[in-house]
């Protein structure tokens, strides 16, 4: 029998293809779940995914064998007919029986505006324990929480225009239909939207002996939920839905709370999940969440990173420590910094191998070049097209880019103390603006979040993510970077005029054992260049080609006149004449 309390249900098959429908039905099926029926008619793929599981295979192999699955009126295709209603144990069931993978019913199926069924269905498991963000400090212009939720141990919502609830946990679906009847003309789609949301986990998702936060003149007020929710009528339409809450009367100072509290803390709506964020707020003294065993709480370890060490120095070649403190102490200070300089100056080697030392290992550190073709969507998320590897067909999904793995991987449990970096070689040859997007606020404010374009999440970079980007400045072809950009990053410079550079190349020599005269042509050479962004680096002559037979010789020829070439172009000026091996041989005596 079908449930008289569901809409049908769709589903459009992957590849542009044809929809299935569906209705839930009355009875269980083995799982606990209500039953699904998959509509006569209905298009079923033909194709089968790996992943699928044994007894779909098994049920999909029946239906074809007795007709209820049969080829379509003009012949074999992609897909067959279902030639009448079959039942499945669940939405799920029938969703993988319909497309011929694995795949969530509850958010394949869709209703006739577009909702997921479960929207429609009453919540059942949730995390036993759970936190929460409520804002008061501003309803219409009134500091709810110091006027009445403190003192009267209780959180509300408004709900002004909401019509009389007739259920204790209403599904997502029905406060959808409540809030169009009743902010019709007074809300835009996308404020019922929110409201909608807000509605569910205040109504539906809370629970007695949850933590719960709210926010009032700087302070971060911390209770425990210790009633169901109510509606009532209130003065205004203020408050008329209602839990009752056991508050701390204390306190705490919003600029003295967790980097990663305050990003939660940030995000723009009425009702946030802070559940992830939940052993900062315990660290607070949030209330023990009411549970039938005590569990001690897993030891917490502090974000820091490495110090330099002499071998650090040794292996970089470095005479100064105070050198590398100063990057390391810029980096945990501002979390993002550039290295600039002419090219050869080792800006790439010295990135990787420092975030490796500070992260401690490789694993933790991800490269990416940017070039003049660079965007978001390549640098962060966006849809990009996917080739279905069975129907080999393409559709556009929604893909991560380097900095949002990297990102997640850094804000998982268990990561949040390890230091994560992110290179960005040739960080000026992108259009800097349009490939961070909306992120080219959070370089500068870490503590906050935003929504973001494409997926409509509410992001944040992770504290424990580190930016360390290169920049050559001889590469005239890309303007260099703008104000804003040199206001979200530290600059240090990498320059052959300047230690710890300078020297790098004798120091080499010295400790390869080999003669000091590349070293002093080298100097020699940048001391003849009027301009300093276009001096040769020592890495063009820490190279074992260089000391074979003619190496240096080639690699003057091929390497570093041709720069040359390239600085004085227009000139008329004889390069080799003047930066040539025999000329600086000749400077020196």
């Amino acid at each position: 029998m079908e449930h008289p309390d569901y809409p049908e249900f769709r589903l459009k098959l992957p590849g542009d293809g044809p929809t299935a429908y569906g209705r839930l039905l009355a009875e269980l099926g083995n799982n606990g779940s209500l039953k699904f029926l998959v509509r006569q008619g209905s298009p079923v793929s033909a194709s089968e995914w790996p992943g699928l599981s044994d007894y779909t295979r098994r049920q999909r192999s029946e239906l074809r064998a007795d007709g209820s699955l049969a080829d379509a009126p003009d012949g074999p295709s992609r897909y067959w007919l279902a030639t009448r209603d079959v039942e499945c144990n669940s939405a799920s069931a029938a969703a993988s029986l319909v497309i011929g993978y694995s795949v969530s019913g509850p958010e394949a199926w869709r209703d006739a505006s577009g909702h997921p069924l479960s929207d429609h269905l009453a919540p059942s498991w949730r995390a036993p324990r759970k936190s929460w963000l409520v804002r008061g400090s501003n309803v219409s212009g009134r500091d709810l929480v110091r006027r009445m939720w403190l003192g009267e141990g209780l959180a509300s919502l408004s709900g002004a225009h909401l019509p009389p609830l007739d259920e204790q946990d209403p599904t997502k679906s029905s406060l959808r239909r409540y809030v169009e009847d009743g902010y019709e003309g007074t809300a835009s789609y996308s404020q019922k939207r929110g409201l909608v949301d807000d509605l569910h986990a205040f109504l539906t998702q809370m629970r007695v002996g949850d933590t719960l936060a709210t926010l009032s003149d700087g302070q971060l007020f911390l209770g425990q939920i210790t009633g169901k929710a109510q509606q009532t009528d209130s003065p205004g339409g203020l408050t008329n839905l209602r839990r009752a809450v056991s508050w701390q009367q204390q306190g705490h100072p919003y600029d003295e709370l967790p980097e990663e509290l305050q990003q939660k803390l940030s995000v723009q709506h009425d009702v946030v999940d802070l559940t992830s964020v939940a052993d900062s707020l315990s660290a607070l003294g949030a209330p023990a969440p009411v549970t039938d065993e005590e569990v001690p709480p897993a030891p917490t370890k502090d974000l820091a990173l490495a110090p330099v060490t002499d071998e650090l120095a040794a292996d970089l070649l470095v005479h100064d420590r105070a050198w590398l403190d100063e990057i390391r102490e810029l980096l945990w200070d501002d979390r993002q910094l550039v290295l600039y300089g002419p090219p050869g100056t080792g800006k790439t080697y010295l990135a990787m191998k420092l975030a490796e030392h500070f992260g401690g290992g490789a694993e933790q550190v991800k490269l990416v070049q940017f070039h003049p073709s660079y965007a978001y969507e390549d640098f962060f998320e966006g849809f990009r097209p996917v080739e279905d590897p069975e129907t080999r067909e393409v559709a556009f999904r929604l893909t991560a880019g380097p900095l949002r793995e990297l990102a997640d991987l850094a804000s998982r449990d268990g990561n949040k103390h390890i230091p994560h970096f992110l290179i960005i070689d040739e960080i000026n040859r992108a259009n800097l603006a349009k490939v961070f997007g909306e992120l080219y606020f959070l370089l500068e404010y870490r503590r906050k979040t935003v929504c973001l374009t494409y997926s409509g999440d509410d992001f944040a970079l992770p504290p424990n993510l580190f930016v360390i980007g290169t920049m050559n400045t001889a590469d005239r072809s890309i303007a260099l970077v703008d104000a804003a950009m040199r206001r979200r990053f530290a600059f240090i410079e990498l320059s052959p005029r300047t230690e710890p550079t300078r020297g790098l190349l004798a120091r080499w020599l010295e400790h390869e054992g080999k003669g000091d005269e590349p070293a002093r042509l080298l100097d020699t050479l940048n001391d003849r260049l009027a301009d300093p962004d276009f001096a040769i680096g020592p890495s063009y002559l820490m190279k074992p080609g260089v000391y074979r037979t003619g190496g240096l010789e080639r690699t003057w020829r091929t390497k570093i006149l041709p720069l040359l070439d390239e600085y004085h172009y227009g000139e008329g000026i004889d390069v080799e004449g003047r930066y040539g091996l025999d000329a600086l041989r000749k400077a020196q005596g």
